[in-house]
């Protein structure tokens, strides 16, 4: 491969990395074509970007981008590919279902909501990462659930008051 390839791969690579917010490394090595197609397909279905790599393009790729994942480089080893997306945990859902059946992908390595994650043994805490804006509807629910709590308490003591002034009126 000529330098100049190399050059426009680790651009656009680079480019990639700087417009999504969350990407993992994953090994998908020793898929046959037939499973990879469909691991293609998945990703695609749920707006994942499957890209199949070479570690020093991506390690150069990453040294230039924006963001500081300087400690994914221990996992740039073996087979790479990277799994561009905007929703943090659909990857790793992604991985964990479809990894079930075939024994792969194996995540290698995540870069999502701006912490890094290494090693397989994180995927069980990567699907559970909620995403930014899944964590300011909790914080909402959590701040309507005293105020409504309130007004009903003070919707149902104004429908006692009621029921005790109608008792006395009928008692009149």
């Amino acid at each position: 491969m000529k330098s100049s390839e190399k050059k426009v791969i680790i651009n656009n690579l680079q480019e990639q990395i700087d417009s999504f917010n969350h990407f993992y490394l994953a090994d998908i090595s020793g898929l046959n074509a037939e499973d990879t197609s469909d691991l293609r397909r998945l990703c695609f279905s749920q707006e994942v970007k499957l890209v199949v790599v070479k570690n020093t393009l991506l390690r150069k790729a990453l040294e230039r981008s924006g963001k500081d994942a300087s400690e994914l480089f221990v996992a740039l080893k073996g087979n790479t590919s990277v799994m561009f997306t905007e929703q943090g945990s659909v990857p790793a859902k992604l991985i964990k279902d479809f990894s079930k059946k075939h024994d792969k992908p194996v995540l290698k390595a995540a870069y999502v909501e701006e912490s890094v994650y290494v090693g397989a043994d994180q995927l069980d805490a990567l699907v559970a990462v909620k995403s930014k804006n899944e964590l300011i509807a909790d914080v909402v629910a959590l701040l309507q659930s005293p105020m409504q709590t309130v007004l009903g308490q003070l919707q149902s003591g104004g429908n006692t008051i009621h029921g005790v002034l109608d008792t006395l009126k009928e008692k009149e």
